[in-house]
This record gives C-alpha cells, structure tokens and sequence, in this order.
C-alpha cells in the first residue's frame, strides 16, 4: 500500500490564481455552474501541480513548452482548461495543453491527466513515464502507480498524494514551493456566474504579506459580459488583480444590464 498524504480542509472555492497547499479542499458552485466551476478548480490544480513539479533538462530543455496531457473526458474541460491556463507561464516554460488520444502519447507530456478509469494505468512508473507527473480522477489511481489523485466528491474537490510513486520517478515534486494564499471569491448578487477567472495574488503583495477583501461592483451587460468595474474598498494592489479578474468574467443572460456585488479575499 503506497503512502498517501491526507489534505487539509480550506473553506471557500479557490481557483486559479492559482493554488495549492500540502492539502486542500475547495468547494464548487452548486446548480448550473456546477460544471464550469468544477473544470475551472481542476484546471487551477493541474496549473500547481505543474508549478511544483520540476524536471531536468532532459525531460524539459529550456526554452521548451511544459506540456500538460489529458486522457479522456471531452472537449469542453479542455476548452476550458485552455481558457484558463492560456498564456501562463511556469518555471520559464510555456503551458501547452493537448488532448491525448492514446496511452503512448503521455510519455510526451510533462504532466498526464487521466479523466477516465479505463486510462489508468495498470502498473507502477515505467521507465516511459518516469518524467511525467501522473495524475489521475480515481482514488484507485494511486494504488494503480499514479502520483496525484485528484478527486471529486460531495461538491468538494480534493487531491492525495503517493510518495512512493513520486520517489520513483525523475520528477522532483516540492509542495512547500506552491502559494497557500489564494483570493476566494463571494458572490452576493443573485444573477449566475456562468465563467469566472481568480485573480493572480500579485508578487509584491505576498512579498509585503498583505491581506484583505476587495468589495466590487460589476455592471454587466445582457448578454452577460462585464461593461465596468467598480471598486468600493480594499487595498488598491488587491483590487487592481481584483477588478481585472471579474472583467473577464461571463454571467447568465438577462434581458436588462444589471449591477452585481462581488467581495474577493486575499489570504487567510
């Protein structure tokens, strides 16, 4: 039986600014932004893992794209995993993000997401895959060889480690290295959130381990796009990442433009 590491419980859904901590649970926006928001939490794990990760310069030469993999699942996740990761940089690298459409084409990949139990793999790291961090949806995963199990569950995502697997590969993986201060976002207006982006926890803010809520307003349009932000109060570094965030956000149509509060928290 492999180690696994328990995560500890966090209380608000944090997205990609991106996070991770030695353990985490987020919750999802339940109803019908229940997918999206599910996929975007996703989508903010994967983007920490990959910043936890590092490989030598065999397995990732400078200057090369970091690649991460999806096996199985639709086009919708990664559409919005693409969305989301879009333009990101990690270590110096690039993000790419493919749709694997075989089990041979993870060996291409700096990280591998398994999204369906019958992609698992059925032994421990082999030498094809010792440079890849293996992640997988299945809590049988780990026990199957996989590094991460990433798994939802009573509207909570979480995710457990195997130490073992980990110590096989040639993937250095450093969770001490991945932010623990991410915004959590609390809608308080009653029009739905269909898209959201968190907002980046500026450097310098964490450098000067600064704190607080932004209070926002939104105007939002009919067809659900943010015309203008607002800042009602917060430190101007937080509402800055704040309200360029919530501009790219998407909201349920409505027949009307409507004005929709938003408070963002940074840190604990």
């Amino acid at each position: 039986m492999f180690p696994v590491r328990d995560l500890r419980r966090i209380s608000a859904l944090r997205l990609a600014g991106l996070f991770l901590s030695s353990t985490l649970i987020i919750p999802v926006v339940a109803s019908a932004q229940q997918s999206a928001s599910e996929y975007q939490v996703k989508a903010a794990y994967l983007y920490n893992f990959a910043k936890a990760g590092r490989w030598n310069s065999q397995a990732l030469p400078p200057g090369s794209n970091l690649i991460i993999g999806v096996l199985g699942g639709d086009e919708e996740f990664i559409r919005v995993l693409r969305d989301t990761l879009g333009g990101k940089i990690v270590n110096g690298h690039a993000l790419e993000i493919r749709h694997l459409r075989s089990i041979e084409e993870v060996r291409f990949c700096q990280v591998a997401f398994f999204r369906s139990p019958e992609h698992l793999p059925r032994s421990s790291v082999s030498s094809e895959t010792s440079n890849v961090l293996l992640v997988g949806e299945d809590k049988q995963f780990l026990s199957e060889g996989g590094m991460i199990a990433l798994l939802f569950a009573n509207g909570r995502v979480t995710y457990q480690v195997n130490s073992a697997a980990l110590e096989k590969s040639n993937v250095s993986y450093d969770e001490a290295k991945t932010a623990t201060d991410y915004p959590a976002i609390s809608p308080e207006s009653p029009r739905p959130i269909t898209f959201r982006v968190l907002p980046d926890y500026p450097k310098i803010a964490a450098t000067m381990k600064l704190t607080g809520a932004v209070q926002l307003q939104a105007t939002v349009r009919p067809d659900g796009t943010v015309k203008q932000v607002r800042v009602i109060g917060g430190h101007p570094l937080l509402a800055e990442a704040a309200s360029r965030a919530l501009m790219q956000w998407r909201y349920e149509q409505s027949s009307r433009e409507t004005t929709e509060s938003v408070r963002i928290s940074f840190g604990p």
